[in-house]
């Protein structure tokens, strides 16, 4: 089994409608197992680096305004190919173009205030967790429903 790690951060605009526990529990009823969560403030420094692809464009400041407007939650998940998992269930970035069923498609309307952020692929992830979370952070332990989630062979 394909067991990964990825980081999905809250955004602002979750916590402001409070919606984190609805969020969380989305993913934990889909069988990720939640292995780091935190809240945080984010600033310039950080999101300078999370978002460096974007630094140039000129969307940045409003982007990183919106991110500082609130404490995120960072979230460590964990499950059999979590990053595929997570991106699925988030749909596509912008709200208005994801589908109903995804956290996006229910939950957004905009690009930008797209409720979550997640990593895209393994090395994104393993940066993503390491930006946000001190290993100390991120835990290591087995949830006895596992048995009940996947089968023997992996599917």
């Amino acid at each position: 089994m394909n067991t990964q790690k990825t980081l999905v951060l809250l955004k602002p605009c979750t916590v402001q409608r409070a919606l984190i526990g609805e969020i969380i529990s989305r993913f934990e009823k889909k069988g990720l197992r939640v292995a780091g969560l935190k809240m945080m403030q984010l600033d310039d420094a950080i999101l300078a680096e999370h978002y460096a692809h974007l630094v140039d464009r000129p969307f940045f400041p409003g982007l990183k305004e919106s991110m500082m407007v609130t404490p995120v939650i960072a979230l460590a998940l964990e499950g059999v190919d979590a990053i595929e998992v997570v991106r699925q269930m988030a749909g596509p970035t912008n709200g208005r173009k994801a589908l109903p069923g995804t956290i996006r498609g229910d939950y957004s309307m905009s690009g930008q205030q797209n409720i979550v952020h997640a990593s895209d692929g393994p090395e994104t992830a393993a940066a993503e967790l390491a930006r946000f979370f001190r290993p100390e952070e991120i835990f290591e332990w087995k949830s006895p429903l596992e048995r009940s989630l996947y089968s023997d062979d992996g599917c």
